[in-house]
């Protein structure tokens, strides 16, 4: 077996350190050096890494659940601060809870690159901990090369919106400052308030604002298969989508399914049925425009086997970069509801619960990643992301860009969630070199 190849699975490197604790004289062999784009010693300082996050939040289906403001999202703050302070750097947190990596130099003008380390519930484990590890890299290989630039890595709190339903708290409280009440009232998954959260660990709900960050640099996993499908090694995000959220409600009438003529039916679940595929139409036709929609959650009530159903809420996710699209699907969507609904003799009525506007990364600072990547010899291309990231808050407060690296097949938010130490290694990589040419 090969040790520290890059794209094995984890199970197979820590059977490698098993074996190297047995065998201290146990060699690499010759070729698995040659075959490696990267030196041994930081493939293996990215997997050594990645194991120390490895077991937090494991669940027994082979996920992991890292909630934000959580004791599992808490002991992954602290295994980064741990490994910040092996490498002799700085290690703080904000009164957001926030953590920093800081190499010391110039802490009131620095480049910072983030990313976060929560989880979805039963996630995988690389959404988040990639752009970390990457962070953690560059700092190693500034250290080692006595490279001067002022440079932070930071570890977002509560990206996902698992727990309280509502994606990038951490950053946003630092950069527009989410607070009062209607932060303390956000409800996490065990009943906790998110005020009754920060007032038994310290924090603050009115945070102070970030400062001093000259650039904000941000290296995720694609979650999606286009690299993968065109063989391209890196993503240079164009814009990041606004996700627009509605509630639909239907109302029929709930009535015994066995006595009820079917002439006489007013189904809530039918009509439900009709507008989830004209919705799967509208977002077909406005993906011209680099658009989506999705009907993810359905409610049905009674749910009885012998009842016809009454109501129906749906729950739908739009995103898009352009506005005018955005515009265009809630329209439309609305039209068709009131239609479908009248038709069948049911109410509808729509509830908008979320928007957030596109966001575009700062277009110099991706015109230099590519001329970046280009040098390095490093295969990239132009995208938008679907996802929302930090990357979105912090762009109202500076300059800021974002790179993909390949997942396996696309997937993400599962167990199966996969991506190559190696293409952790390209995405550190282009921001190292960035960083030295900024300093330059």
């Amino acid at each position: 077996m090969d040790l520290f190849c890059p794209g094995q699975e984890i199970s197979e490197i820590r059977a490698s350190y098993a074996i190297m604790k047995k065998n201290p004289l146990y060699t690499v062999p010759v070729k698995a050096v040659k075959d490696m784009e990267y030196p041994l010693e930081d493939i293996r300082y990215v997997e050594t890494a990645f194991d120390r996050f490895y077991d937090i939040g494991a669940t027994d289906s082979g996920g992991v659940t890292r909630l934000g403001y959580t004791k599992e999202e808490d002991e992954m703050h602290s295994a980064f601060s741990g490994l910040g302070r092996e490498l002799s750097l700085e290690a703080h947190s904000d009164a957001a809870g926030n953590t920093f990596i800081s190499n010391g130099y110039n802490s009131e003008d620095y480049y910072l690159i983030g990313s976060h380390l929560d989880s979805v519930v039963d996630g995988g484990r690389y959404d988040g901990v990639a752009g970390i590890l990457v962070g953690l890299l560059v700092m190693r290989w500034a250290k080692r090369d006595g490279v001067s630039v002022p440079i932070r890595v930071v570890a977002f709190r509560c990206e996902e919106s698992s727990n309280f339903g509502i994606s990038t708290l951490g950053s946003a409280m630092v950069t527009k400052g989410n607070t009062g009440m209607e932060t303390a009232a956000f409800k996490g998954k065990d009943g906790k308030f998110l005020g009754e959260i920060f007032a038994e660990r310290g924090y603050d709900l009115k945070p102070e604002r970030i400062s001093g960050v000259r650039e904000y640099l941000e290296v995720h996993i694609e979650q999606g298969r286009v690299l993968e499908e065109y063989k391209q090694k890196i993503g240079i995000v164009t814009t990041i989508a606004g996700p627009r959220r509605f509630n639909l409600y239907i109302q029929g009438r709930a009535e015994h399914s066995g006595t009820t003529p079917m002439v006489m039916r007013n189904d809530a679940l039918c009509a439900a049925a009709e507008l989830v595929l004209e919705i799967e139409k509208i977002g077909m036709e406005e993906s011209v425009r680099h658009s989506v929609a999705t009907v993810s959650v359905v409610e049905n009530r009674p749910n009885s086997l012998n009842v016809i159903p009454g109501e129906v809420k749906l729950q739908v996710d739009t995103r898009g970069i352009e506005i005018a699209s955005l515009d265009e699907m809630e329209l439309r969507i609305k039209q068709a509801g009131k239609s479908i609904c009248g038709r069948r003799g049911a109410g509808f009525i729509k509830e908008k619960i979320s928007e957030t506007k596109p966001v575009a990364m700062d277009h110099k600072m991706q015109d230099k990643l590519a001329r970046t990547a280009h040098k390095l010899g490093i295969s990239h291309r132009g995208m938008m992301s679907g996802a929302g990231h930090d990357a979105m808050q912090m762009a109202e407060i500076c300059d800021a860009a974002m790179l993909f690296i390949p997942c396996r097949d696309g997937e993400s938010h599962n167990k199966k969630e996969f991506a190559h130490m190696e293409s952790i290694c390209d995405g550190a990589k282009v921001i190292y070199k960035y960083l030295q040419e900024e300093r330059d």
